[in-house]
């Protein structure tokens, strides 16, 4: 299990309406204000923004579309060499820039005619419940943000390269995105803390960090391998297993590292139809029904 605080720095806004990130000391961009302070403008955009209005647009630095044409560029030829053939053709009708960051709006509009999906703008942390509730809504809370300069290839947290070239390329395959809807619905219907995260953890280990065969070749089909540079690399040395719930949702991770461990389904069929099932039926009972498939006592 993971806690759902490390996956974004916190933002808080003060009785004076400033908005501040509140960056970790091993981040990047600690010790440079002016990637602070942009954090902190990009923040207060999402911040202020309503259900109803225009998302807000951010006007990028050459720097930041710099960032994401490099990012763009090098995972360019790793998704040709290990993204599963679902992804690939997604990626292709959604035709993102490649050269620049596209605004969230401009990623919902080429979401809607593909899959009805819409991007929302996040300041950072989205409440879990949130998060995973409004999926079953077809609407993504999307940190707008670009990760530090120093850093290209790599980020600590989900910023807008990870949030869009990882799972909006994804939300433009019906399948995936119904995959995705369908955790969502079961977010909304399960009351527990207890039944959510399991759902939180099946999500992580398919459609964050899910591997499929592809005949004989293990193809990637999570966000989080997909929008990473190094871990696309590493995927085919870490412990492959088969698809397992009860197993997913007990196992201890950290997000902070490359996953040790991968779940692969057999097919695109398999994983449609045992993830979207699981997803389906889900409800405050899981938890205690994984438990008894490991012997473990259900966590209280």
């Amino acid at each position: 299990m993971f806690e759902e605080a490390q996956l974004y720095s916190p933002v808080t806004q003060g009785a004076d309406g400033k908005v501040e990130v509140h960056l970790g000391e091993d981040h990047p961009g600690f010790h440079d204000p002016a990637y602070r302070a942009r954090r902190n403008e990009i923040a207060a955009g999402a911040m202020a923004w309503t259900e109803g209005a225009p998302v807000p647009r951010v006007a990028y630095l050459e720097a930041e579309d710099g960032i994401w044409a490099t990012v763009s560029r090098e995972l360019h030829v790793k998704h040709e060499k290990y993204a599963c053939a679902e992804y690939l053709m997604a990626k292709a009708a959604l035709g993102l820039p490649e050269d620049r960051v596209p605004q969230l709006d401009e990623v919902t509009a080429r979401l809607q005619p593909l899959t009805g999906w819409s991007y929302w703008p996040a300041p950072g942390l989205v409440e879990l419940r949130e998060f995973y509730g409004s999926l079953g809504d077809r609407v993504f809370h999307s940190t707008q943000y670009v990760r530090h300069p120093s850093e290209p290839l790599y980020t600590p947290e989900p910023d807008v390269i990870h949030e869009v070239i990882g799972h909006g390329n994804m939300l433009a395959s019906p399948r995936f995105a119904g995959l995705k809807q369908a955790a969502g619905e079961a977010a909304q219907r399960v009351e527990t803390a207890e039944a959510l995260q399991a759902i939180a953890d099946v999500f992580w280990f398919t459609l964050e960090f899910g591997v499929v065969w592809e005949g004989r070749d293990l193809k990637v089909y999570g966000a989080g391998i997909l929008s990473s540079y190094g871990e696309i690399e590493e995927f085919r040395q870490m412990e492959i297993r088969p698809l397992d719930f009860a197993e997913m949702a007990s196992i201890d991770y950290d997000i902070t590292k490359y996953q040790p461990v991968l779940y692969a389904a057999a097919s695109m069929d398999e994983l449609e139809d045992r993830v979207g099932t699981f997803f389906r039926e889900a409800d405050d009972d899981t938890p205690a029904r994984l438990a008894a498939a490991t012997g473990a006592t259900p966590a209280r």
